[in-house]
């Protein structure tokens, strides 16, 4: 009698938050699963996510607030594969990982405010479906070969796999393992692969025009009117030694870096904040004649500091009465507090941008199993992607959605007749 020869794995090249959950899934659907991580431990953007706390998902979807150059069509698609409320039914309830709401930032957290405990919770599980992780595993490459593929590893005897789950992320945070691996790979395995850049990363000026106003935070608004679709975002606002972060600035800076590689017309990077609610309506009518200083007025909306800086910005002396506050100077003082331009200059690029923006052309996945249009049997999922979010936990959103997707893709195409 012969005996059933033994299944070729799925290599999953990756331990991230897509490649976890793709392992994952695989594995729950039957496939053989060899997890391959470069570093010791995997999920190192996990455990750093959310000041070590990870905003495992948001609490309300916002999928056109979402960046890509491919389709945006699609893009929705992908990220509706696996609705938000099923996500958080996953890590609750399989998982076993209650989640709570932050509710000034629309973030949902593991209850026990420890991102060590999303990530173990993923690879605890991935370990109980029969996923075998390597860790210290470096891919050097993944040729197609056959009916399968061969990933090559430095310093150890190549893996013959039948299909390959490519979930390295991007150049983002490189300190975590991410060296653009899998955007290189998929580059000459023939893939479009649209200009990578820094996104959700602080701007800078040089020299910084507000650094004596480091550590001065507050929620502003800020707008960019030129760009295509038109951006405006609210929230926290944080001015540093270098120049400015906080949620804001992160979810625009994608404007500016592309801008600054020439990714975009430059006008759509001038970012405009509005430092309080009010409007400029509201602003005159506050700056009318009255009782005190106009720095006593504007200060009861936003810091001393911060007052100082506007005044000098609009030509006002500091002891100047509203009595005495010509229209002029009302005008430009309005202008700077409704519409200040933000003179950044750079970025602080990927070693600390939190996703990586461009990425493998959407239009080349299959959307339902994220299995390449040009390599059989190749399956790509997460930050590769030509695809990003908004931060408050919208791109682990992304990696969980299309991790599944592409581990479930791959678990069938495992079960598939060689020549099927």
């Amino acid at each position: 009698m012969t005996e059933s020869p033994v299944p070729l794995p799925v290599a999953v090249i990756g331990a991230g938050a897509a490649g976890l959950m793709a392992a994952l899934h695989a594995a729950r659907a039957g496939a053989s699963v060899v997890l391959l991580e470069r570093t010791s431990d995997g999920g190192r953007k996990i455990l750093i996510s959310g000041g070590g706390r990870c905003n495992v998902l948001p609490a309300v979807e916002r999928p056109g607030a979402f960046v890509t150059d491919s389709s945006a069509r699609l893009l929705r698609r992908l990220l509706g594969a696996w609705p938000l409320a099923e996500q958080r039914a996953f890590f609750e309830s399989d998982l076993g990982l209650p989640l709570s709401l932050e509710a000034e930032s629309a973030k949902l957290f593991p209850r026990s405010g420890k991102a060590r405990d999303v990530r173990d919770a993923l690879l605890d599980a991935a370990r109980a479906a029969g996923v075998r992780p390597w860790f210290g595993a470096a891919v050097t490459d993944a040729v197609p070969t056959g009916n399968g593929w061969t990933v090559h590893l430095e310093g150890a005897p190549p893996l013959i796999a039948c299909a390959v789950v490519l979930a390295t992320g991007g150049l983002s945070v490189p300190a975590t393992g991410s060296d653009g691996f899998g955007l290189k790979l998929a580059d000459r395995l023939g893939h479009t692969v649209h200009p990578t850049y820094p996104a959700l990363t602080p701007l800078t000026a040089d020299p910084p025009p507000h650094a004596h106003l480091a550590g001065i935070s507050l929620e502003v608004t800020l707008r960019a009117p030129a760009a295509r679709p038109r951006f405006t975002t609210t929230g926290g606002f944080l001015f540093t030694h270098r120049g400015w972060s906080g949620p804001t600035v992160l979810d625009a800076s994608h404007l500016a870096t592309r801008a600054r590689l020439g990714l975009a017309e430059p006008d759509s990077a001038r970012i405009r904040v509005a430092w309080t609610r009010l409007d400029r309506d509201a602003w005159t009518a506050e700056l009318q004649s009255g009782p005190g200083t106009v720095a006593r007025a504007v200060g009861r909306h936003l810091p001393d500091r911060l007052v100082e800086q506007l005044l000098a910005q609009a030509g006002i002396p500091a002891d100047r009465t509203l009595a005495q506050l010509r229209r002029g100077e009302r005008t430009a003082l309005v202008e700077a507090l409704c519409d200040t331009l933000l003179p950044w200059t750079g970025d602080e690029g990927y070693k600390k941008a939190e996703v990586t923006g461009g990425g493998v052309a959407l239009s080349e996945m299959d959307p339902h199993t994220l299995e390449s249009r040009l390599c059989r049997g190749l399956f790509l999922c997460g930050e590769l992607l030509d695809a990003f979010g908004p931060i408050g936990g919208h791109n682990f959103q992304w990696a969980w959605s299309t991790g599944r997707a592409a581990g479930l893709g791959a678990a069938t195409h495992a079960q598939r007749p060689p020549h099927a």
